[in-house]
């Protein structure tokens, strides 16, 4: 019996693991080559028509990587190797990084040059925007093939049409048959059939869609019967008369979310000059402080900045109330009845906050980066979408308004507020202690200024002056709703933000705003106590 040998098993393990490897890779290998190597060769030649060819290749021969490879060549990954003419995946185009071939074996570049990209032209870019929008029409989500469909009204070429009438036929979807409908009318505008013609621009007649209204004007301006030309021009005329509708409705929606962003603006200050009567010209600096705290706590929360929003809104109301407690005990207390002192001691303090916020994080923007939850928008139709960001703004300035009132109606807080502000000597002699009222009503209505810095920070950089720029709203929607009052300050705040977003396309920014402000001081000439004066005491005093 021949005596066991360690070398002779080792080197038998290895044949058979090596032949078991082989018959189990070799056939995938095989497959994927045989199914590919013509479109790869083709896609490697330099001649465009030839590339254009494997990729029609691809197509037919229904390969399941046709859209991953579409997608390569459409972000300028796709790579072949000069010498051993295989395709590459290749994300990073520098020495030393990894390069993939469609088997998945890696390797690393050692020479750039032994790499040349697929080069694409127009043409081809416009083919692959085709077949890919073709071979969405095939996806299982009907949101997928009605933006297939969609993609494809930029370019209808019969093959197209062929396609979309085959898909006609096994649509469920009641909105992609209506998009497929739209598709086969623009096509049939480019034909000689006058009835034809008529039942496709009865199709269009109402469509928002930017091709539609492109066809239809092609149309008008070469049709031959003056009938069709008639018909096409009433409904273009309904098509613009929509598209205007949706236009003022998307001014309006603009108006809002300005007017709410208005409207956090101001709140504060409602409390702190329409209660308290203290004009604090440190009001935007609050704001601003607000902001830099959610600025502040991203940095703290790198890696969940989805959450840190939520965390920045208490945040923000904590720190922005502490600094206004400390402005009222350390300042305004000694001034109480002598509002121009008051108004220079605050600017004072506005500019010391500002000279912090540079000291601590330097005079440069800073950027304040949007969850995805907040980002993106609600597709109503091709000519209407509302923006997320805009629409939780208008939604938080809600939020904050409803609690802000329950709070000044519900809470002993409130009721000592509005006792204070009333009839001081008399609240006092009721035994409530005005002056902790005074700095708790300052302390939330900085507090507030903190939380409307948190909802800015997701409109604009984050700047030591970005204060600045919200003080002079702030007193004008304060004034203009009327002193004390926060639903005039709501209404006020929406209403101008609506008029400045109505003013401004043939005014321009600036010109709106300084509209906007000689309205008001004509406003306030015939109404002086604004849009909801207060009643009782509170007005008399």
């Amino acid at each position: 019996m021949k005596p066991f040998s360690f070398r002779a098993s080792y080197r038998y393990f290895l044949s058979s693991l090596f032949v078991i490897l082989t018959l189990f890779s070799a056939p995938a290998i095989a497959v994927i080559d045989s199914s590919l190597g013509g479109a790869s060769a083709l896609l490697m030649s330099k001649a465009f028509d030839n590339k254009s060819r494997g990729l029609d290749l691809l197509v037919e021969t229904s390969h399941p990587r046709t859209s991953e490879i579409l997608q390569l060549l459409s972000d300028s990954q796709l790579y072949y190797h000069k010498k051993d003419k295989r395709l590459f995946i290749i994300t990073h185009y520098v020495t030393g990084k990894v390069a993939k071939d469609l088997q998945g074996n890696e390797q690393v570049i050692k020479k750039k040059r032994d790499f040349k990209k697929v080069t694409l032209n127009n043409k081809m870019r416009g083919q692959i925007n085709r077949i890919q929008a073709e071979l969405g029409l095939n996806a299982d989500n009907p949101q997928q093939r009605e933006a297939a469909v969609r993609d494809l009204l930029k370019d209808i070429t019969p093959g197209t049409v062929a396609t979309l009438k085959t898909r006609f036929l096994i649509e469920e979807s009641k909105n992609v048959r209506e998009m497929i409908n739209i598709a086969l009318a623009i096509n049939d505008l480019k034909s000689s059939d006058d009835v034809l013609l008529s039942n496709a621009i009865e199709q269009l007649d109402g469509s928002l869609e930017q091709e539609s209204r492109s066809a239809l004007v092609a149309f008008v301006s070469t049709a031959q019967s003056p009938l069709l030309k008639k018909q096409a021009q009433i409904a273009l005329k309904g098509i613009e008369d929509k598209v205007q509708y949706y236009g003022w409705l998307e001014t309006l929606y603009f108006g809002l979310s300005l007017g709410s962003v208005l409207v956090l603006a101001g709140i504060g200050l409602a409390i702190t000059f329409g209660v308290m009567g203290v004009i604090n010209m440190a009001h935007g600096e609050l704001i601003m402080i607000g902001a830099y705290t959610t600025y502040v706590i991203q940095l703290l929360m790198p890696d969940h900045i989805e959450w840190s929003i939520l965390v920045a809104i208490p945040a923000a109301f904590v720190v922005s109330g502490l600094v206004g407690i400390a402005i009222e005990r350390g300042v305004i207390r000694f001034l109480y009845g002598r509002p121009l002192e008051t108004l220079l001691a605050t600017f004072g303090i506005s500019l010391i906050l500002q000279q912090a916020v540079r000291s601590l994080f330097s005079p440069l923007n800073r950027s304040v980066e949007t969850p995805d939850w907040m980002s993106g928008l609600i597709q109503i139709n091709p000519v209407f979408s509302l923006t997320l960001s805009r629409l939780y703004i208008i939604l938080f300035c809600l939020v904050v308004f409803v609690a802000l009132l329950l709070v000044l109606k519900k809470t002993a807080l409130g009721l000592q507020v509005r006792a204070v502000s009333q009839n001081r000597a008399m609240a006092r002699s009721m035994g409530i202690r005005s002056n902790r009222v005074d700095a708790l009503t300052f302390g939330l209505g900085s507090g507030v200024a903190g939380i409307a810095g948190v909802a800015l920070s997701q409109l604009t950089n984050v700047g030591p002056n970005m204060g600045q720029a919200y003080i002079i709203d702030s007193f004008m929607v304060v004034v203009f709703g009327g002193v004390g009052n926060l639903w005039g300050t709501l209404v006020a705040g929406l209403s101008l933000g609506v008029a400045n977003k109505v003013l401004e396309p043939w005014a321009g920014a600036v010109l709106a705003k300084v509209l906007m402000l000689i309205f008001i001081i004509l406003f306030i000439q015939k109404r002086p106590r604004g849009l909801f004066p207060q009643r009782g005491r509170a007005a008399e005093g």
